[in-house]
């Protein structure tokens, strides 16, 4: 089986006997050695200190009079940021159970790009042993923006970070349709070149269709299948619609704020207008396979997922939305 997402860590982590990841030091260092936290050549004696002693020994207490001797203000933020998440870390037996707990009872001065990182690892852990490159380069919708364009009917999504810059020489009509630097060589995932996805998952430079009927929202679907299925230990079939209508939204669940909106719209009856429809990148019907596990207000009916782009087409998907939100009576975490 191939490996996949290398740069998450996953392989610095243990597992316990259900599966869920386990913290190690190993893992802690990768955070400590991140550029924001790296001291420079002109870093004060106390942040130097504080550095060398975590990299020693990385879950030792830190008072708060060692972030305050710091002198460099930006420098003690940074640490107080990253020594508050480590703790949240530290606090459970898994990784998945810390990041069910930041879900239920908030990110308190947990930066975003923390966040998005621990949702990349849990979700590698998710989809381990998945050989099938749409559904792991849809699945990076978890933790990577999103810029979407319309082109010749169809719906592109291309990683936001990686097609950033603009450059002056576009090489290919899709590098010049997105705005992408040439140096990019972004590619939409085929069925020609969806094999090479392993030797280059971790530079995120594949393109994915998202159009209505087509493959990327079925393997979108099945990752959030699993991601359900991984965390909260129920079982549910997922199935992209190609359209809205006569859709009884008995219960919804928007997976970014934008979709969040139109749900709450369509819920209260509004009627949307056409920007609005035009920013639904994807409808989704979810049914659980046991009916026991739903409240019973909902019963059997399905759950609906919407998924939308900003204003200006940038997807920002929030997976913790589909967690949160689902009417199950009773969440089982991995503690």
């Amino acid at each position: 089986m191939r490996d996949f997402w290398l740069a998450c860590g996953h392989h610095l982590l243990d597992r316990d006997e259900a599966g869920g990841l386990v913290l190690t030091d190993d893992f802690l260092k990768i955070y400590l050695a991140r550029p924001e936290l790296v001291p420079p050549a002109d870093a004060c004696a106390a942040e130097r200190a504080l550095y060398a002693s975590l990299m020693a020994e990385p879950r030792r207490a830190v008072p708060p009079a060692e972030i305050a001797a710091i002198s460099d203000p930006d420098a003690r933020e940074n640490w107080g940021f990253m020594l508050a998440f480590r703790d949240r870390l530290l606090a459970h037996k898994t990784l998945e159970a810390a990041y069910l707990d930041l879900v239920r009872n908030g990110v308190r001065n947990i930066p975003p790009i923390f966040v998005n990182q621990l949702v990349h690892v849990i979700l590698r852990n998710a989809l381990d042993g998945c050989d099938d490159p749409y559904v792991l380069r849809a699945a990076e919708l978890f933790f990577r923006p999103q810029r979407v364009t319309l082109h010749e009917g169809s719906l592109i999504a291309a990683d936001e970070e990686t097609i950033g810059g603009i450059g002056d020489a576009p090489a290919s009509p899709l590098v010049s349709m997105l705005g992408i630097p040439a140096q990019a060589e972004i590619d939409v995932i085929n069925d020609d070149n969806a094999d090479h996805y392993f030797e280059h998952s971790d530079q995120f430079h594949t393109a994915i269709e998202l159009t209505a009927g087509r493959r990327g929202l079925e393997a979108l679907a099945q990752a959030l299948s699993r991601w359900v299925r991984h965390l909260l230990h129920v079982d549910v079939d997922i199935e992209p619609l190609v359209e809205m209508r006569d859709v009884k939204f008995v219960w919804y669940v928007g997976l970014d704020a934008d979709a969040t909106k139109i749900g709450d719209a369509l819920w209260n009856g509004e009627e949307l207008d056409d920007a609005a429809r035009g920013r639904v990148i994807g409808l989704f019907r979810l049914t659980f396979r046991d009916p026991a596990l739903v409240l019973e207000r909902v019963g059997r009916e399905p759950v609906y997922l919407i998924l939308a782009m900003s204003p200006d087409k940038i997807l920002r998907m929030k997976p913790q939305n589909l967690i949160a939100g689902l009417p199950v009576r009773h969440l089982e975490t991995m503690s």
